[in-house]
């Protein structure tokens, strides 16, 4: 039984059959948007824009504002759409798609009109005694944002504040796995008073989200896997339209020999299992030096003993169910590769025979290599590989011997030493005696190196990113051009004098840079 499945329609557009990935049974039907459905949200945004553009930024954020605490008053609505939809555990719903969103929402209402107020900034040299150089951030146009299902409502409200701060409207597409998750964001932003058209939630699947990508939009935002990711980057580059592309992740953890050995196992546990292991930054290959080797999974194995796993515990439930029934093939698969090429099973490896729905139990794996799926590629599952390594040298090649480089952490008691092997791992960003945090901290900009993405969200930079930085040059004084036609020799001999005056005789030009 599929997560979703076709089903026959008498009308022009496609219908999926829901299931529960906690019971596998039916939850309902999905109509999905088709390519005229795409083509009118379109058309909708684009003359909705104009006038979202001049609304003075302080009311954008004031409804932002709204939206926050719509978000919290609804909580318990939002957690139990996204767990229907998910079976995730409800404390990862609680952490990932309400906590993550109102924090979210209160630094982007609070910090838009800093980050794109327009400002002067200083012209260097010669030209600066005669121009003024202001630079504003206008509004791209129309987003299109495509999210997929492990954070099915949080990826939607993220990507979507920052574009629609900005002066954006905004056309998304959710996973067809997690549809209604995806949908609610436009409900609570049209409660908060947002216009009509400004932000609209499309029910769909991987054409529709192909229809938006070529709908005539001014840029795509989009998180996925790679080889979709590939396809969107082509769409846009044949239309000449930026996007930002934040795709799959094989994340490494390096284990010091100085680590605090308890706090760490409790990241390899929860960096590996949080959200079922459904978040691209996710741990995904643990190195760990030899002289701590054995009591760092003595640790681990002791740590794992007591997880709790399906909906029977309620909020109690550690680690919930696999969300999409490829992904549990995908998490089968890369585990019996691992056996069969050597690989000691420790714990788990295997469905949890308690429970009807989709749960993988927890598992330990060590003597893997980079012989295995499980090392190369993205598992995306509550599974831990836990590699010895001789040294922390040995550790960073082995971490940057992926293909990917989204996250990764390390742990040491020595933050000197942690931030060193950080910046040496080649990632898109990395903790320190932590993980994963990256993407809950706003003001780090978050993005992957490799095959991992291209483009950085998040902050000052993701929100500009939705805005043309626009320069505009001020003449200050007025006057006869000073390099008006007709040109002379005798103005271009004058020209060399002055810059060897300013670069080789004296330092006037380093000193006016």
């Amino acid at each position: 039984m599929s997560s979703y499945e076709p089903i026959a329609s008498s009308d022009a557009r496609r219908h999926l059959q829901l299931r529960s990935p906690v019971t596998m049974e039916l939850t309902g039907e999905l109509v999905c948007a088709n390519t005229e459905d795409v083509t009118a949200a379109i058309a909708r945004a684009r003359a909705a824009q104009p006038a979202w553009a001049a609304t003075d930024i302080r009311e954008r954020a004031a409804i932002v504002q709204r939206a926050l605490r719509i978000v919290l008053e609804t909580q318990d609505e939002i957690i139990d759409t996204v767990v229907a939809e998910t079976g995730k555990a409800r404390t990862d719903a609680m952490s990932m798609e309400i906590f993550s969103v109102a924090d979210a929402l209160c630094y982007y209402a609070k910090n838009a009109q800093k980050f794109l107020k327009p400002h002067k900034r200083r012209v260097h040299g010669l030209l600066g005694l005669m121009k003024q150089l202001r630079v504003l951030y206008k509004p791209l146009g129309v987003i299109g944002l495509i999210t997929p299902w492990n954070g099915p409502f949080v990826l939607v409200m993220n990507q979507a504040v920052q574009a629609i701060l900005a002066g954006n409207t905004v056309v998304a597409k959710g996973s067809e796995v997690t549809p209604f998750s995806a949908h609610l964001a436009e409900t609570i932003f049209t409660r908060a008073g947002l216009p009509d058209g400004v932000f609209q939630v499309l029910l769909g699947d991987g054409e529709t989200g192909a229809a938006i990508v070529r709908g005539g939009v001014d840029k795509v935002s989009f998180t996925g896997s790679v080889a979709t990711g590939r396809k969107v980057a082509e769409a846009c580059a044949s239309q000449l339209i930026p996007c930002s592309l934040e795709l799959g992740g094989n994340d490494a953890m390096i284990v010091c020999a100085d680590a605090d050995l308890d706090r760490a196992a409790d990241g390899a546990w929860l960096g590996s299992c949080m959200n079922t292991g459904h978040y691209c930054c996710g741990t995904e290959r643990i190195y760990v030096v030899a002289e701590v080797y054995d009591e760092f999974l003595r640790r681990v194995m002791e740590k794992g003993k007591n997880l709790r796993q399906g909906q029977q515990y309620g909020w109690d439930e550690d680690i919930g169910a696999v969300f999409w029934d490829r992904q549990m093939a995908i998490i089968e698969a890369h585990v019996e590769d691992a056996r069969a090429k050597g690989a000691n099973i420790l714990m788990g490896g295997r469905r949890n025979p308690n429970l009807a729905g989709l749960y993988y139990e927890p598992t330990v794996i060590t003597g893997v290599d980079n012989s295995m799926d499980i090392m190369l590629h993205e598992t995306f599952g509550p599974v831990l590989c836990i590699q010895k390594v001789a040294d922390e040298r040995e550790a960073v090649a082995l971490a940057n011997d992926s293909e990917f480089g989204l996250n990764g952490n390390v742990w040491t008691q020595d933050k000197d030493k942690g931030y060193r092997l950080a910046a040496a791992i080649d990632t898109g960003s990395c903790s320190v005696n932590d993980m994963a945090v990256s993407y809950g901290i706003p003001a780090a900009p978050f993005g992957g190196r490799k095959n991992s993405g291209l483009g950085q969200v998040n902050g000052k930079k993701g929100m500009r990113g939705y805005c043309h930085e626009m320069p505009i040059v001020i003449d200050r004084f007025g006057g006869k051009m000073q390099n008006a036609y007709p040109y002379s020799a005798k103005n271009a001999e004058g020209m060399k004098k002055l810059m060897d005056f300013l670069w080789l005789k004296t330092p006037i030009g380093r000193w006016m840079s």
